[in-house]
């Protein structure tokens, strides 16, 4: 059986929020997980927040036309940051929009690392002839109780994003993902990915040490977590399929020192 390839993408960026709801009881949710760690949540940053639900994320991309036609054998939802409401479940509801028979769960507590993860899993299915189409949806709301512990830029802070990949069977010419694994530093995780004609390099926000070199470099804009390299991908993956034979995505998880590559190929042609 052939790989995944990409199908139908689609991302969002700072969509409108919400007016906030059932605060109160959050905050009593809150207040209960973090008093053993000697925190207690902010109201006031709780309620200034844009509230925007990873239910309103998943409907947004479902909104595309690209992603809205898939009907998945799976659906995986991976985020690095909660949802704004406490015990929900959005892999069902991803899966209800999307003819209702995936095999769904989401990913989390993982960091960045979690669409990495993702992606093996749906390659796994894949090749193990579970899934002849996977949606990836990455995830990512800033509506928080306590300041998140990021060493953002200056003036820079985390927006509300989203973005969605449709990956299912080659049938000629497109993208396909190849393998995704991780390592200590960004330099040694890259070390077997680089070197051939044809490939670009998209480095994701928290890359901050020296990379190898190499010619074709794409640098990710500040202002996301998890989601950056996954919007870029969403975005251009139709053109750099067309410019390049390989594309190699990168970043290093600022909390773990981790850093995590994911390898796509052209296919076909």
């Amino acid at each position: 059986m052939s790989g995944l390839v990409v199908r139908a993408a689609a991302s969002v960026r700072s969509p409108r929020g919400r007016v906030p709801e059932g605060v109160p009881a959050a905050l009593d949710y809150f207040r209960d997980l973090l008093t053993p760690f000697g925190e207690k949540p902010d109201e006031e940053l709780l309620s200034r927040g844009p509230h925007v639900h990873h239910r309103d994320l998943v409907d947004l991309l479902v909104a595309d036309g690209g992603v809205g036609r898939s009907r998945p054998e799976l659906a995986i939802v991976a985020h690095a940051l909660p949802d704004v409401v406490p015990f929900t479940a959005v892999a069902p509801h991803l899966t209800e929009q999307l003819g209702g028979r995936a095999v769904n769960f989401a990913i989390g507590q993982q960091g960045l690392a979690a669409p990495f993860t993702a992606l093996r899993i749906a390659s796994a299915y894949h090749r193990s002839g579970r899934a002849a189409e996977v949606v990836i949806a990455v995830l990512e709301q800033t509506t928080l109780p306590t300041p998140f512990p990021l060493p953002l830029p200056r003036e820079t802070s985390l927006t509300d994003s989203a973005a969605a990949l449709v990956l299912g069977a080659s049938t000629g010419e497109g993208l396909g993902f190849v393998r995704a694994h991780a390592a200590g530093s960004a330099a040694a995780a890259l070390g077997r990915e680089l070197g051939e004609d044809g490939t670009l390099l998209v480095l994701g926000p928290w890359v901050t040490e020296d990379v190898p070199d190499h010619g074709a470099v794409h640098r990710v804009a500040p202002g996301s977590y998890c989601t950056s390299l996954w919007l870029e991908l969403a975005d251009h993956w139709q053109e750099w399929q067309r410019d390049f034979r390989r594309i190699v995505l990168c970043d290093t998880d600022p909390r773990s020192g981790r850093s995590h590559v994911a390898l796509f190929a052209a296919t076909g042609g």
